[in-house]
């Protein structure tokens, strides 16, 4: 039996981040991690290879299409995907092994192996060769992450039928590629593949793709993404499947009227469920919510002494960001300090081209709740930097109070809002007003001269429109 200070099941973003914090906080600290590498469903499988690809798929489209205008031939442009995918996975390992060294830096101690919590913060970890070793801790953090969620008729085989993980990895170029589910993985993941050729429909149950973004960002998005040729078809059920040689053929319907999909490959993206691997939930009587996920504070503590949950297993927003600040927060809580997690100023990035970011409430969440609003929108056609890349797509949104002028959602969609949407969260952070960004000299000409353009239009004072 070891003894520690703290033991953190997973060694994802928020699992890693997590050990790094306490062990800088002078905690004895454990990670445990079954994966051969570091980083979980993001750094391997999820948001660090997408967006390589995504990247990637972005320049090749730009060499055929866009580069002509300006001013480069380049002649004919085809596709090596063996190099790009080699890329992904070079990028992917270069992050890993980064995780890697800050371990070693930091004096984490990595467990390998299957990490089971046992009575009294006693964690086994079970070693690839069979191996069991014990660490009795003070404290623990469950941070186990997320699972996709499968259709009961489309059973992953990453071979035809894909989760995120089969989807990175497809030896060839689908002639046509069904996916299921309308939001960000889906949205990206299809755009990486329609962008090298693949014809890609998207089907969503919702009436919208994006659903419970702000109705202006889904209007604009649907009209952007339809155009660059993703089939979109939204208010429609998946209602069956049947594998046919290296087929899959989808019955789908709408209003009433069925018709048969036929795909070469199809992705599965319904959305993620908490995945509480080595927890035992219902022994340790740890309470769940009604979506299977762990119930903590705003100090990541659950209902039992000295246990913490983070990231994915907490449920909220699945996003690696979330996960990270949580595990700052649950690592500061152990070494005494007086902290707490803050959702109001989280922001969220779908990284299509154009991308989106939000911060805060959507207009139709603000309405509802019958908070008088002003809003004030700036579109990037009217930005000199947009103009000058060629990317004048989307636009810049403001929601704030009517009566104090606090910032109560930001919504933008267009060129590295991704990078943007940070100064917003910034001004969340600190209670800021729509008029404390308008006031604030913005270079120029930059792209962020739209959000101080988009705050200005609050006070119904824009100056470029």
């Amino acid at each position: 039996m070891i003894d520690c200070d703290l033991a953190i099941i997973g060694g994802g973003p928020g699992g890693y981040v997590a050990a790094i914090r306490a062990a800088q906080l002078g905690l004895n600290t454990v990670c445990v991690e079954m994966d051969k590498t570091l980083g979980g469903t993001c750094v391997n499988v999820g948001c660090i290879p997408s967006k390589a690809l995504l990247t990637s798929s972005e320049h090749y489209e730009f060499a055929r299409l866009h580069a002509a205008e300006h001013g480069v031939k380049t002649g004919d442009v085809s596709l090596d995907l063996a190099t790009m995918m080699k890329r992904k996975d070079t990028v992917v390992g270069q992050n890993t092994k980064g995780i890697e060294f800050l371990f070693k830096k930091n004096k984490v101690v990595w467990a390998k192996g299957r990490g089971t919590l046992k009575r009294d913060r006693v964690v086994e970890v079970t070693a690839e060769d069979g191996k069991v070793e014990s660490y009795r801790a003070k404290n623990v953090i469950i941070a186990t992450g997320s699972v996709p969620v499968e259709l009961p008729f489309l059973r992953f085989d990453e071979k035809r039928v894909l989760s995120n993980v089969g989807a990175l990895r497809i030896p060839e170029v689908p002639k046509h590629l069904l996916v299921i589910g309308g939001g960000v993985i889906g949205l990206e993941l299809g755009s990486v593949w329609r962008r090298l050729g693949a014809k890609v429909t998207v089907v969503e149950l919702a009436p919208t793709i994006l659903p419970g973004n702000d109705d202006d960002i889904v209007r604009e998005a649907d009209k952007v993404f339809r155009k660059q040729g993703l089939d979109l078809r939204v208010a429609t059920k998946v209602t069956g499947a049947r594998h046919e040689g290296n087929h899959v053929l989808v019955e789908i319907e709408k209003d009433g009227k069925g018709e048969t999909i036929d795909a070469d490959y199809v992705l599965v993206s319904v959305g993620r469920k908490p995945s509480l691997f080595g927890i035992d939930a219902a022994g340790f009587e740890l309470k769940l919510g009604k979506r299977g996920e762990i119930l903590a504070d705003d100090q990541m503590r659950t209902n039992i002494p000295n246990v913490f949950a983070i990231g994915d297993a907490v449920g909220g927003k699945l996003l690696a960001h979330k996960a990270e600040e949580e595990g700052v927060i649950a690592a500061e809580v152990i070494a005494g300090h007086n902290v707490r997690m803050n959702y109001k100023s989280m922001p969220s990035v779908v990284y299509t081209w154009p991308e989106i970011a939000t911060v805060g409430l959507a207009e139709h969440e603000v309405k509802a709740s019958g908070r008088k609003y002003k809003a004030g929108k700036f579109p990037f056609s009217a930005n000199g930097r947009a103009r000058t890349s060629g990317d004048t797509t989307g636009f810049v949104k403001f929601i704030a109070d009517a009566e104090t002028d606090e910032l109560i959602g930001c919504h933008m969609i267009g060129p590295n809002v991704s990078e943007m949407i940070q100064e917003v969260v910034l001004a969340f952070e600190y209670g800021g007003s729509s008029e404390d960004i308008g006031i604030t000299v913005h270079s120029h000409p930059t792209l962020s001269e739209a959000v101080k353009e988009a705050a200005l239009g609050v006070l119904g004072r824009s100056i470029h429109i």
